[in-house]
């Protein structure tokens, strides 16, 4: 019987623990990992916060995976570019889209297209080094920034615009980043949610990071705190929440001399609903209106206004999935239509762009077992003609002159990356563009 031969489109943890998964359940799978960019670990190089190292040691798992008996990484290579969607489903047994959902949601109020507001995803890039957004060049020239979101993502934006070149020394900042961040006359972060505390999405392990900056005090409106929780918040959600309101009540309650030797602030706003940016030719400010929740949990202005004064605004308010061509999208969850998983045929989808942006990093764990299942049933009980697989997509790839990467020559270049950091404490010092990547590389041999 022939081996399965699968493709993998992406690189990030749901493309990796689909790997894995196949590696379990479907005996002796030959498997391709097909990476836009030539470096691998999607958002956890490019996404998780650069002061967050011990949640990028993920990647050690996924290295090991990428060494494993009949995977190989293809970097460099482009869907939709390099080569079609539709040529990879004739050339393998089974694709999986595992391409999580880089692109921002954008609020639809007036003067969001302004300069100087920015979406998460691109201004989380920019700082993480991410080549789209190299050039992204945000203009931090201001006393004050307005971040639109309650989850993590917020937390993490306000959390690395006010730390210290110290406490961001450990980081994989990049070096020009950190020189804007940190020569930035910052002195307000304010993180703005349409909701209560008690509905923040932030997980408390974020939260609890903001109590202990070093140049840095969080606070909270007192009268936003409720006094309890909802009778209908039960079980793990109720216990989540709890712990994040017992984190803000401390917030809320800062000492004299946390607020006198603090040099910014993160102020936490919430019931307030963004309607319009402000500004003549860029932003100079937002004007939210007043929310209030109902006992049923909808959220409704109030007819009350006001603004806050500021320049430069980052909305962090969900992501949705990038779209391929004969692939229906559902804009409402922003991820690819599916049925558990099965996208049509031999084509199937894990992670973000299977569920929408929600979820941690180990959530897509399911999403790959199941996935893994599905196609080692199907090629168990159908009558394949042999694919050509991984041989196929390196001759084509060869044809059209791809300068594809590989997994070796992705470890070459971490290698570069480490080898230039700018400390010692420092993990390493990326390269910022595709070109600056390849030429790190070098030719290949033979």
């Amino acid at each position: 019987m022939s081996r399965v031969k699968v493709a993998v489109i992406g690189s990030g943890p749901s493309g990796f623990y689909a790997v894995s998964a196949l590696l379990k359940q479907c005996g002796d799978p030959v498997v391709d990992i097909i990476e836009r960019l030539p470096t691998p670990f999607g958002l956890i190089r490019a996404g998780v916060a650069p002061d967050h190292q011990t949640t990028k040691n993920v990647v050690r798992a996924y290295s090991k995976t990428a060494a494993e008996a009949g995977v190989s990484y293809f970097g460099n290579v482009s869907v939709g570019k390099d080569v079609s969607l539709a040529e990879l489903r004739e050339l393998y047994d089974a694709v999986i889209l595992a391409v999580g959902a880089p692109a921002d949601r954008k609020l639809d109020i007036p003067g969001i297209d302004k300069p100087g507001v920015y979406g998460s995803a691109e201004f989380v890039g920019w700082y993480n080094g991410h080549p789209d957004y190299v050039d992204l060049d945000p203009d931090l020239n201001t006393e004050r920034v307005v971040v639109i979101g309650n989850g993590n993502v917020a937390i993490d934006v306000a959390r690395v615009l006010v730390k210290s070149p110290e406490e961001m020394a450990a980081s994989d900042l990049p070096g020009p980043v950190a020189d804007v961040i940190h020569r930035a006359p910052i002195k307000d972060v304010v993180v703005v949610g349409r909701r209560g505390p008690g509905d923040a999405k932030f997980t408390n392990v974020e939260l609890r990071e903001m109590r202990d900056l070093d140049q840095a005090v969080s606070i909270v409106r007192h009268e936003h705190l409720p006094d309890e929780l909802p009778d209908a918040v039960e079980g793990r959600d109720r216990r989540v929440r709890e712990k994040n309101l017992q984190t803000m009540e401390a917030f809320a309650e800062p000492g004299d001399d946390q607020v006198a030797g603090a040099e910014k602030r993160v102020l936490f706003e919430f019931y307030a609903s963004p309607v319009e940016v402000l500004g003549e030719g860029r932003v100079e400010g937002v004007r939210f209106e007043r929310t209030e929740v109902s006992e049923g949990g909808s959220v409704r202005g109030t007819g009350a206004y006001f603004t806050i004064l500021c320049g430069l605004v980052v909305t962090a308010v969900g992501y949705r999935t990038r779209s391929f061509e004969g692939v229906d999208f559902d804009a409402k969850s922003g991820a690819i239509l599916n049925k558990d998983g099965q996208v049509a045929g031999n084509l199937y989808a894990v992670g973000w762009a299977k569920r929408g942006p929600s979820g941690v990093i180990g959530s897509s764990k399911r999403d790959g077992d199941e996935v893994a299942r599905m196609i080692t049933e199907a090629f168990a009980r159908e009558e394949n003609p042999e694919k050509p697989g991984h041989e196929g997509l390196k001759r084509l790839l060869q044809a059209r002159k791809v300068a594809y990467v590989d997994f070796g020559d992705w470890q070459k270049l971490d290698a570069a990356e480490v080898a230039r950091a700018a400390s010692s404490e420092a993990p390493r010092e990326k390269f910022l563009s595709v070109a600056e990547m390849l030429a790190a590389i070098g030719p290949k041999s033979g």
